[in-house]
């Protein structure tokens, strides 16, 4: 039996897409209306999108900073 990732499409998402879920995953939480375990999942989905807009902001970051360097 192979277990499937079930965040692995966040490898794929835009930083808006990512931003977006996270907040919708975040109102979620917020609410209080899930079980435990669901509440689980949803923190560890929440836990990778935040990973991905992190990683896209520190990209963005990168660009910007290789561009200043080079009008030096």
């Amino acid at each position: 039996m192979t277990d499937k990732n079930p965040n692995a499409d966040i490898a794929e998402m835009s930083y808006e897409q990512a931003r977006d879920e996270l907040a919708k995953v975040l109102a979620s939480l917020e609410q209080g209306s899930v079980t435990l375990e669901e509440s689980m999942t949803l923190w560890e989905r929440g836990e990778a999108l935040a990973k991905r807009c992190e990683e896209w902001l520190s990209g963005a970051r990168a660009r910007l900073d290789a561009a200043i360097k080079e009008k030096k």
